[in-house]
């Protein structure tokens, strides 16, 4: 096998498959690398000029800052700023605006809890939650009392859970940064994975607490219940009272079945972390395999991650499938324009140490494997950060890169499962709805075996097609969706990674 990957015949350069060492000939490419090239990063196989197009998979990556000899390997220092793009760079190829039908799936089913509603959960969980920072204490413990030997005599309660965050006072009272606190907060309420929820206040935050459950259209019953520190006394009363609160809720919670549906009941949300220079050839393009096989099937994909997105502007906004749409995601997308001017961040078009120290070149790459995720379908939605999402279909939410706070706003809009690809490694979890990880080479995979669900490696040493590793990816989907714990539950991950988005001014 070579030693390296040669993506397009049009490429000026080609990726490592292993770690090339200073003088080793490659004599597919007739070039001989003038450094040692870490596995997943790029070597030119000629020279390139000062303002030339850099390509990888036939696409321009960047343009040459100055001039890159063969065999020289390509780090993101040798690439002009991707944003704006330089004069030159030309525009980026249009996806399909049509998924594709390739391997689209009969009778796709999991065992999943049918909600009033109709929607359908792919865990069955009770939630404390706090309004602001101050119940945060009272929330935790309350929560932690309920142990595994606690809830032994509930076998279908999966766990329960404290969403704890660090927001809800010292904030504007009104306006976008507070709604948006308070979508997010409701929106995890209503999750379908979630069975019960009991909030938690002290009582004079910002984001009160009567204000909350009127906005939000909560009604206090059943299955919804608060405790006002202030009112009865306290941590340790509001702690026993918030128990005795989920006591009640557990025999109703423990009373739901799981019932096989249609996969068209799945909501899945869609993140990259921690990528590297194979991210693009492997885990993402195999996921974009099993988003369009979820398509297929009636299910809906949440893409999000905006700032990647940006990057690709045009592209996205030929996928969307009116012209209202367009308009909606072209406004997401100024916001972040004019969010970000001025400051240091991967919007200035540099790619930040980590992504560059992992085998990416520059931001436009990034945001090009991180395309390939999506599948092919058009984007049939737009919508804000924590908003319900509806499906069917791909549709966009509007979040940051930072996964905690993408992840948390997808949950809030509705998803039931996340899948997540990556390249260096992450243990990353989340809460009602577990991460799917999928590791873009076989090292890391091995290297965080107790964290990573699936190993897209045998795409890289051609054992398996992308076509093959998607579809895989999509059973396992199904099979974490009716209950199969993902790697990050079996880990306890998830409790800390409930991070509301926290725009707006504190004082």
């Amino acid at each position: 096998m070579s030693p390296v990957l040669r993506l397009d015949p049009r490429d000026n350069l080609v990726v490592a498959r292993r770690t090339l060492a200073a003088g080793e000939r490659l004599p597919t490419e007739g070039v001989t690398a003038a450094e040692e090239v870490p596995a997943g990063h790029k070597l030119a196989t000629r020279s390139i000029a000062a303002g030339e197009e850099v390509l990888r998979g036939g696409l321009p990556i960047g343009i040459a800052a100055a001039a890159i000899a063969a065999g020289q390997r390509l780090r993101a220092t040798d690439l002009l700023p991707a944003r704006p793009l330089p004069g030159g760079l030309r525009p980026l190829p249009v996806p399909s605006t049509a998924p594709s039908t390739a391997g689209a799936p009969e009778g796709a089913t999991f065992r999943g809890f049918v909600r009033e509603d109709g929607r359908v959960g792919t865990r069955n969980i009770i939630g404390v939650f706090v309004v602001g920072n101050c119940g945060a204490t009272a929330a935790r413990q309350a929560a932690d009392w309920f142990d595994e030997e606690r809830l032994a005599r509930f076998p279908n309660v999966d766990g329960v859970v404290p969403y704890i965050h660090e927001i809800g006072c010292g904030m504007e009272m009104t306006g976008e940064p507070m709604d948006l606190l308070r979508r997010t907060i409701s929106g995890f309420i209503r999750n379908p994975n979630t069975a019960g929820a009991v909030v938690v206040a002290l009582g004079c935050e910002r984001n009160n607490l009567k204000v909350f459950l009127e906005q939000e259209k909560l009604a206090v019953g059943d299955r919804l219940h608060t405790v006002v520190l202030q009112d009865i006394g306290g941590v340790r009363k509001a702690v026993e009272a918030a128990k005795g609160m989920v006591e009640s809720m557990l025999p109703a919670a423990d009373a739901a079945r799981r019932q096989e549906v249609p996969a068209s009941h799945l909501v899945l949300g869609l993140q990259c972390g921690a990528p590297d220079g194979f991210t693009g050839l492997s885990a993402n393009p195999a996921l974009g395999v099993a988003v369009d096989l979820l398509v297929r099937a009636g299910g809906t994909a949440i893409l999000s991650e905006t700032p990647e997105v940006l990057m690709m502007e045009e592209a996205f906004l030929a996928r969307t499938g009116t012209p209202a749409l367009a308009e909606a995601l072209r406004a997401r997308l100024d916001w972040w324009r004019d969010y970000n001017r001025g400051k240091d961040t991967q919007l200035n078009g540099v790619l930040d140490r980590g992504h560059a120290a992992a085998g990416l070149a520059s931001v436009l790459e990034k945001s090009l494997d991180g395309a390939l995720k999506a599948g092919t379908a058009p984007i049939s939605g737009v919508f804000r950060y924590g908003e319900r999402v509806t499906g069917p279909g791909l549709v966009f939410m509007d979040t940051p890169d930072y996964d905690p706070v993408s992840v948390t706003g997808q949950i809030a809009g509705g998803a039931t499962m996340i899948a997540m690809t990556t390249g260096r490694g992450t243990p990353f979890g989340s809460l009602p709805a577990p991460t799917l990880k999928i590791a873009s080479n076989s090292e890391t995979y091995r290297r965080m075996a107790d964290d990573i669900d699936l190993d897209c490696g045998p795409v890289l040493d051609g054992t398996a097609s992308v076509e093959e590793m998607g579809r895989r990816i999509f059973d396992a989907l199904l099979r974490h969706a009716s209950g199969e714990k993902t790697k990050g539950e079996i880990e306890g991950a998830g409790e800390s990674e409930f991070v509301p988005w926290p725009i707006g001014v504190f004082a």
